[in-house]
């Protein structure tokens, strides 16, 4: 029953609807009707949330109408800066009704600050130029001086830029002189004298650090600072660039070539030089570390001086130990002699008896080496062959014959006996029949 309530009721020709119906009947009607819608106005109460989603209200420029706006994450991320109260914008999306409140609203995808988006299409034309260049590279960027003698700055001799600067380091680090490079910061030329003044900071190198700055305002007032012939000598500059352009939301070329970018001129000087205060504590802190580490030293020589002083005031028995310790050395060295003499006498007995043994044997072998010498002689004597029945024989010429092909009938000969000689002559020669075969 209570499902049949909730339904739209009809009394005769009239509808009567409810309250979420009616709203998203409108908003289907409003999302039909103008689907994507660009509209003129001015900023109002800009807030981001944790979330990233902002909100604001776009007004008309005399104020008698006004129009809720939400930019979601996704939208509110292209944004190169936040647009500041009061800003003229040129606004692309669609219309919508927040259902809870029933309210209208328009659903931001794009925001240019109205009069500026050429402007800023050649903004993004000189960031994608100039970081192709490699002008805006990481690896480029120098670390700051920790403590710098003098800071050069790069401004308008006019600006209230410079007074806060020098207000700020007088302040923070009196110890830190301010060399000013002045150049105007808005116009025609000032991007040619802007780099020219950074261009002869590098040239003369009297400086540890500089800073270039200027002013908060418009995307057209800080121009200067997007322009080329700025960004590429901030890059090229020898000594180490702080940029502190404009107020914390405004972003120029100027910050990405920069090796740091401080939010303000202020926060650009507070950047250059640590505090004076800081460097006295640390000062301080070094100088109580020196203290305490020579009060170790002196009491730890002192105590070595105490000790030494102790030994000097006993010198005799420095020298009676000197003494034993003498006396000691005597002995050992009397008992190592006396060891050594009686080593080497029973080292030559030992070497002598081996050598008496060592002959005597020698002449043991010698002799049964001459005796079989002897007996192998004997037995080689032709004297004993011939006692067994043998004889020698010999030609005229007393050459001895081996064959008798060295003889022939009648020749003479001689036959060697043990007891003597035979004289005899041949009467026949026979040679010996050779083997068959």
């Amino acid at each position: 029953m209570a499902g049949l309530e909730d339904l739209t009721e009809r009394t005769g020709a009239r509808q009567v609807w409810e309250v979420a119906a009616l709203v998203r009947a409108v908003a289907d009607t409003l999302a039909q009707r103008f689907a994507v819608v660009s509209v003129r106005g001015e900023i109002g109460g800009f807030t981001r949330a944790a979330s990233g989603h902002c909100y604001f209200t776009l007004k008309d420029a005399e104020g008698a109408a006004s129009l809720r706006c939400a930019m979601f994450r996704r939208a509110a991320a292209l944004m190169a800066s936040p647009p500041q109260e009061g800003d003229a914008v040129e606004l692309r999306g669609r219309l919508a009704v927040y259902e809870p409140r029933g309210e209208l609203q328009f659903i931001v995808e794009s925001l240019q600050r109205a009069g500026a988006g050429a402007l800023y299409e050649r903004f993004l034309r000189l960031k994608a130029e100039l970081e192709a260049e490699g002008l805006f590279d990481a690896a480029r960027k120098r670390p700051l001086p920790g403590y710098p003698r003098r800071v050069g700055i790069v401004t308008s001799l006019g600006a209230a830029v410079l007074r806060d600067v020098a207000t700020a380091l007088a302040r923070r680090a009196p110890q830190v002189e301010l060399l000013v490079y002045p150049s105007p910061v808005q116009g025609a030329d000032a991007p040619a004298q802007l780099a020219a003044a950074i261009a002869l900071a590098s040239r003369r190198a009297e400086v540890d650090t500089l800073l270039v700055c200027r002013g908060g305002g418009s995307l057209e007032d800080l121009w200067a600072f997007n322009e080329a012939v700025v960004v590429r000598a901030i890059a090229a500059c020898s000594v180490p660039v702080i940029s502190g352009v404009g107020h914390e939301t405004d972003v120029t070329l100027a910050d990405f070539a920069a090796d740091l970018r401080a939010p303000t001129p202020t926060a650009a000087a507070e950047l250059a030089a640590p505090p004076r205060d800081e460097l006295l504590a640390d000062l301080q802190s070094l100088a109580d570390g020196l203290w305490r580490g020579l009060h170790r030293r002196l009491d730890a020589d002192a105590q070595r001086l105490d000790r030494a002083a102790l030994r000097l005031a006993r010198p005799g028995h420095a020298l009676a130990a000197r003494q034993a310790r003498l006396a000691l050395l005597a002995g050992r060295l009397r008992a190592a002699v006396a060891r050594r003499l009686t080593e080497c006498a029973e080292r030559e007995r030992r070497l002598a008896t081996r050598w008496l043994q060592a002959g005597a044997r020698g002449r043991e072998r010698q002799q049964q080496r001459l005796s079989l010498a002897a007996t192998r002689l004997e037995g080689l004597d032709p004297q004993r062959v011939l006692a067994r029945g043998y004889a020698r024989l010999v030609d005229a010429g007393g050459a001895p014959l081996s064959s008798v092909s060295q003889l022939s009938v009648g020749a003479e000969f001689a036959a060697m006996l043990a007891d003597g000689r035979v004289e005899a002559s041949v009467t026949a020669v026979q040679p010996a029949a050779l083997p068959a075969g």
